[in-house]
C-alpha cells in the first residue's frame, strides 16, 4: 500500500536510480505544481530510472502545500525536503545533493525559466562526451538586459578569467552531474554560481562542458535576485581565488605579501640607515622612517598569520561535516512489496 514517510522513516528502494532531478524552491506557489508536470512529462519517455526532489528553502507562501499534493501521483517518485528556514539556494541545493541516490544528477531552478525537456539531451551528452558536469547555456536567455544579462556577461568574464574554466554561463541553474563527482564538493555561503570552479578542483576542466538550452521568461512571482548580486559575485570570486589556489597552502598566500612587505621595508630603512650614517642627515621627522617601520611590522604580521593559517589547515584538514542547512521534515512516497 503506498503511503507518506516523514522525518527519520527511511524509505524502501525498490530498484537503483539513475537521475536524481533537484530543485531548490522559495515562494515559488504558483510556479512548483506546472513545474512538477514539465519535468513528469518530459521525462516520461526516459529510458531510465529517476528521482524528483524539491527542497522547500523555508518558502513563506503555499509553496510546500502546492508541493504536497504531487505525492498523490503514484506514478512519480518524489521526495520533498523542508529545510527548517530559509538558507539561501546553495544551502538549499547542498541538501539537495546529499539526499539525491543517483548516478547523475540533475539540477533546475524552480521558476519554470530552465525547461526540463533539456534534462535528457543532457543526460545523453554527459555520457557520450564522458564528462563529470555539464552546463547549461542560455543562449537566447530570457531577461532583461540591464539588471540581469550585462551584470551576468560581466560576472561570467570575470569568473572564467580568475578560474581557468571557460564557459558562457556560469549562472545557470540547469547542470547534469556524475553524483560521485558532485557529492566531493561541499558547497557554502553563495557558491552556487561557482560550481564549475569548484568541481573544477578534482576534475581536469577538461572534463567539464556546456551545450545550449532552452531559456524562458519567469511567468509567475518575482526574482529572488537584483544588481546587488554583482557586488556579491566578485566578493565570491575572491574567496574562490583563495581557495583553489591555496586552500592547501594558505600560508604561501600571507607569506608572499609578507616577504614583498618586508623587502621594501628593508629597502627604505637601508636607504634612511646610509642617508644617517654616511651622510649625517637627519631622518627622526622623515615619514619615510614610518613608512619602512610599518612595513616591517606588517611584514611581521603578514608571515605569522601565514604560519597560523598552515597549522589550522593541518588541524581542520579533515573539515567540518555538519551541513549548512538543518531539514525539518522529508516527504516521499514508497510502495510496499
Amino acid at each position: 500500500m503506498d503511503h507518506l514517510l516523514q522525518n527519520d522513516t527511511p524509505a524502501i528502494e525498490t530498484e537503483s536510480v539513475e537521475l536524481s532531478v533537484v530543485v531548490p524552491i522559495y515562494n515559488e506557489e504558483e510556479s512548483v505544481g506546472p513545474l512538477i508536470t514539465r519535468i513528469r512529462e518530459a521525462l516520461e519517455h526516459f529510458d531510465k530510472s529517476w528521482e524528483l526532489i524539491l527542497i522547500d528553502d523555508g518558502s513563506t507562501d503555499a509553496t510546500l502545500l502546492n508541493a504536497r499534493k504531487a505525492l498523490g501521483d503514484p506514478a512519480l517518485r518524489l521526495k520533498i525536503v523542508e529545510l527548517q528556514r530559509n538558507f539561501g539556494q546553495t544551502a538549499a541545493m547542498q541538501a539537495g545533493i546529499d539526499t539525491a541516490v543517483g548516478r547523475l544528477i540533475a539540477t533546475l531552478d524552480g521558476d519554470l525559466q530552465n525547461d526540463p525537456k533539456d534534462i535528457p539531451a543532457m543526460v545523453k551528452a554527459i555520457e557520450e562526451r564522458e564528462l563529470d558536469l555539464l552546463v547549461g547555456w542560455r543562449k537566447n536567455r530570457q531577461d532583461g538586459l540591464l539588471l540581469r544579462k550585462i551584470p551576468s556577461w560581466c560576472a561570467n568574464y570575470l569568473i572564467g578569467k580568475i578560474t581557468s574554466v571557460k564557459l558562457h554561463d556560469y549562472g545557470c541553474s540547469l547542470k547534469v552531474y556524475q553524483a560521485s563527482i558532485i557529492k566531493q564538493v561541499k558547497l557554502m555561503g553563495e557558491m552556487h554560481r561557482f560550481i564549475p570552479a569548484w568541481v573544477a578542483g578534482v576534475v581536469p576542466s577538461s572534463r567539464i562542458g556546456e551545450m545550449p538550452v532552452t531559456h524562458h521568461a519567469r511567468q509567475h512571482g518575482t526574482s529572488k535576485y537584483g544588481i546587488s548580486r554583482t557586488f556579491r559575485v566578485i566578493l565570491d570570486l575572491l574567496s574562490v581565488l583563495f581557495f583553489m589556489r591555496y586552500k592547501a597552502r594558505p600560508g604561501h598566500f600571507f607569506g608572499s605579501m609578507g616577504l614583498a612587505a618586508g623587502a621594501i621595508s628593508v629597502l627604505i630603512l637601508f636607504y634612511l640607515a646610509v642617508s644617517k650614517f654616511l651622510f649625517g642627515n637627519d631622518i627622526g621627522g622623515r615619514p619615510m622612517l614610518i613608512v619602512g617601520v610599518m612595513m616591517f611590522l606588517s611584514s611581521v604580521q603578514l608571515i605569522t598569520t601565514g604560519i597560523l593559517a598552515e597549522m589550522m589547515a593541518r588541524l581542520y584538514s579533515g573539515e567540518n561535516d555538519t551541513p549548512p542547512y538543518i531539514i525539518r521534515k522529508t516527504f516521499e512516497r514508497s510502495t510496499d512489496a
